[in-house]
């Protein structure tokens, strides 16, 4: 049965308790935003009273919150007028009045938790702070599938429940599935970037990044770690080539797989965990490529890096570094964008590259073999597809 419509409701508070009319509508605008009543879910409910209601409107909100409450009510939305009317709903706003945002946002968030209608993150997405159009509509069926499971009574695992809401095909996306939705939306906006020589560049990325990348073995991180696992420790000494030395550093330093014992150094328990998976290891090493860590003009110049490189194409580094200065460039990161102000970036890539056995390289000439091409596929799709956050300004 469709829920009741808002200005017949509107008309029967206003017949009844008039007192209440005005700050209903004014609840019952920002709750729907115009789309009608039966579409709102509890997610909805609970992100106006705890969250909208407090920061975005002016009046008082626990008039407002009953006023709201007493229109559901009217329309047969009991569960959710209860909600308005909640011992939650009431510390809630009462701590943004008294405490400050950041205390009622900390409350609105740990409630919001407890009511299990909160999507997880799960292996395949975690969701963004900032939602597109496919993501947000993923979002809210995800949560309605939820609150569906836990009214009739279900003992509801919230991570199985949303894979599989993600992941299978539904009839109302035309056998699409949630998640290749979202995976399309996030590498489109992925690909519109900043910079028309950017956006040239990652063009042809959109449709062979949409695919998964098979796993490839790292042999010589696989063999560093075996060592180091099959006699405890590494001496320090070890193997003094410049790749080895870098690999070393890397295990160590950026991956934690290793770690000092006195004047030698030893697997951790992270590294045998790379060792016992190949997509483990993999997972790791190719996000390593595009580290979060970074400055984000570093990683703009890194990504640019494997995208000039994924083709296998033979470069020399000065011819890279060129190429990756002119599309960092018109990213608009500083008035101007010199070769040097890239080189350290891309010369640190490609020593992670060689140290891993996914590149060539020497002073004349930069390729990757086929796992490094893989390799550079991979790290670039786990950073297309990364969830949008906001930007500490700090």
């Amino acid at each position: 049965m469709s829920a009741p419509d808002v200005t017949a409701l509107l008309a029967e508070l206003e017949r009844s308790q008039p007192e209440l009319a005005e700050e209903a509508r004014t609840a019952v605008e920002w709750l729907t935003g115009g789309e009608p009543l039966e579409t709102v879910t509890q997610l909805d409910v609970c992100e106006f009273l705890w969250y909208t209601l407090p920061l975005k409107v002016g009046g008082d909100h626990e008039r407002l919150a009953r006023s709201l409450g007493r229109l559901l009510q009217l329309g047969g939305m009991e569960r959710y007028a209860a909600l308005c009317v909640s011992p939650t709903t009431l510390q809630i706003l009462r701590t943004y009045a008294r405490e400050g945002e950041d205390a009622g946002t900390s409350a609105y968030q740990q409630a919001l938790e407890a009511t299990g209608v909160l999507p997880p993150d799960v292996p395949e997405l975690q969701w963004s702070m900032i939602m597109g159009p496919e993501e947000l509509g993923a979002h809210i069926a995800c949560s309605a599938a939820l609150e569906l499971a836990i009214v009739a009574g279900e003992t509801v695992d919230r991570t199985a429940l949303t894979r599989r809401w993600l992941t299978e095909p539904r009839s109302e996306l035309g056998g699409d599935s949630w998640l290749n939705r979202v995976h399309g939306e996030r590498l489109n906006r992925w690909v519109l970037g900043r910079g028309p020589a950017r956006r040239e560049l990652a063009q042809p990325f959109e449709v062979r990044l949409h695919a998964p990348i098979t796993p490839q073995a790292l042999p010589p991180l696989h063999r560093l770690l075996t060592l180091a696992a099959s006699e405890e420790s590494l001496p320090l000494r070890l193997a003094p080539s410049p790749e080895a030395l870098r690999l070393r550093e890397l295990a160590e330093r950026e991956l934690g797989a290793i770690s000092r014992d006195g004047t030698k150094l030893a697997i951790t328990d992270y590294g045998r965990r790379l060792l016992k998976s190949k997509s483990a290891m993999w997972s790791a090493v190719t996000r390593l490529l595009l580290a979060r860590g970074k400055h984000e003009f570093e990683v703009s110049a890194r990504e640019a890096a494997l995208m000039l490189l994924a083709d296998g194409t033979l470069m020399s580094p000065t011819e890279l570094r060129e190429r990756v200065a002119e599309v960092v460039g018109g990213e608009g990161w500083h008035p101007t964008t010199t070769v040097e102000d890239v080189a350290a970036p891309v010369a640190d890539l490609i020593s992670q590259l060689t140290a891993l056995g996914l590149a060539f390289s020497d002073e004349l000439a930069v390729r990757m073999d086929r796992s490094g091409q893989l390799a550079a596929l991979a790290a670039l799709r786990a950073h297309a597809l990364r969830p949008r956050k906001y930007v500490n300004p700090s």
